[in-house]
């Protein structure tokens, strides 16, 4: 599990499952950077997918500019082992994840020439299990 991108501490150990309805009212403009990749539909997303986009974006961009990361995963999911009966409570936490909704920011570029910027942030759209747009 990437302990970079989960809570170290938080308020209640296990959630409600929640709804993935409506679209994202906050963190849906560029804040930080000229360049950015949008969400175009609903999700959940592991740390380890957020890890992915960002190495291949970094890789690309190589030591110019800025990246900055605009999702954290802070919803713990629970899951009961398999051939358990039902009951006995919610299951143990197994991983976490970070809710994303239509027009959520994932990544943020700056300093960086606009091919440059749309290469890096195509790689980081492809280790995304969503559709997504860049913003130029």
């Amino acid at each position: 599990m990437y302990t970079l991108y989960i809570p170290k501490k938080i308020r209640h150990k296990k959630y409600h499952r929640g709804h993935l309805k409506g679209k994202a009212s906050r963190g849906n403009k560029l804040s930080f950077g000229t360049y950015g990749l949008q969400a175009l539909e609903p999700s959940w997303i592991r740390p380890e997918q957020i890890e992915a986009g960002r190495r291949a974006c970094t890789r690309k961009i190589r030591r110019h500019g800025k990246l900055w990361i605009r999702v954290f995963a802070d919803k713990p999911r629970t899951i009961h082992s398999a051939g358990t009966r039902m009951g006995s409570g919610k299951g143990a936490i197994k991983f976490y994840v970070a809710i994303v909704k239509p027009g959520q920011i994932f990544y943020e570029l700056k300093g960086v020439p606009k091919s440059l910027a749309f290469a890096a942030l195509t790689l980081a759209a492809s280790k995304l299990p969503i559709k997504t747009k860049i913003i130029l």
